[in-house]
């Protein structure tokens, strides 16, 4: 019998240990979110006149584009004296809202009235592809408000409910910016092609259960096979 006591207590300590490590998974997550988190005072310091046009931390666009958009922007301050500027962030701080943060990095960067009358802001948040903008004074002559959020939620989300095309996402809300700042007329939002299929949309009710019996099979067979030997080494280790 005590040559079977190290055999069962080994038995006995492989859930404490698997336990363990599902904790050790969760903190690990838990601790890495706030890390990529970006609050407004991590973001650099802009004032008006910096001939800084797009600031991407969430590294979404491209350098072409980057450049595309900025040489845009520059232009259209040099000819208007309006400015236009793209922020991109992976995720917000915890209880952060983009509205919240895209109002507090508006009031940062521009303190006064008179520092916001020419300014136009526009952030989005890559983790939920939500996006808000703000606007001074002098800009609404120009943009409306309803136009300005047709921006954000007509003109940017297009592209990205297409497979999170951000540089097309940007390309477009820098040329209707950039058309109404200058006086022009409203090219409007994207004009989406509405492509229905009336055959062929939909999987037959055979095929769908198969798949999915398929899926839930290998799946069930991968844990049954990779979490008991991982255990195992790890507790040989």
């Amino acid at each position: 019998m005590k040559l079977l006591n190290p055999f069962f207590n080994r038995i006995n300590y492989l859930p404490r240990l698997v336990v363990f490590l599902i904790v050790m998974l969760l903190a690990s997550t838990l601790w890495i979110a706030p890390v990529n988190a970006t609050s407004v005072y991590q973001m650099p310091q802009v004032t008006a006149g910096d001939r800084t046009w797009v600031i991407d931390q969430a590294e979404v666009i491209s350098r072409i584009n980057e450049g595309k958009i900025g040489s845009a922007l520059e232009d259209l301050a040099k000819d208007t004296g309006n400015e236009v500027r793209f922020v991109t962030v992976r995720r917000l701080d915890y209880g952060e809202t983009i509205d919240s943060f895209t109002q507090k990095l508006f009031t940062k960067w521009f303190p006064t009235p008179e520092a916001q009358a020419n300014q136009t802001l526009l952030v989005i948040d890559t983790l939920t592809n939500n996006t808000a903008i703000r606007t001074g004074d002098k800009v609404k002559t120009l943009l409306s408000d309803d136009t300005a959020q047709s921006v954000v939620t007509e003109t940017v989300p297009a592209p990205l409910r297409e497979g999170e095309k951000y540089n097309q996402a940007f390309l477009d809300a820098s040329d209707r910016l950039v058309a109404v700042l200058s006086g022009k007329e409203d090219p409007g939002p994207p004009q989406l092609a509405q492509n229905v299929s009336v055959e062929g949309t939909f999987k037959a009710k055979d095929e769908t259960d198969t798949g999915n019996a398929t899926i839930w099979v290998v799946g069930l067979l991968l844990a049954a096979t990779v979490i008991p030997m991982a255990t195992y080494y790890l507790y040989v280790r």
